[in-house]
């Protein structure tokens, strides 16, 4: 499964929309995604899976590139 993360970069900053950004992380769970990004220093403000049509949507973003857990 793909998930589509939204953080921010600094853990102790107050999340302000402008500064958000994004990844894509292939795992099992959202649980698996957040215990892979556990020791970056994100506030991650929301995990969300991508499915059907709105993961082919963001398969067309240049900005597309996914990190795999092993």
């Amino acid at each position: 499964m793909i998930f589509k993360v939204y953080y921010q970069e600094n853990r102790n900053e107050v999340p302000v929309r402008e500064n958000t950004k994004s990844l894509y992380v292939e795992a099992s769970s959202e649980r698996e995604v957040r215990n892979h990004l556990k020791d970056r220093n994100y506030n991650i403000e929301l995990v969300q899976l991508l499915e059907g049509s709105h993961l082919e949507y963001e398969q067309g973003s240049q900005n597309y590139e996914v990190e795999s857990i092993d």
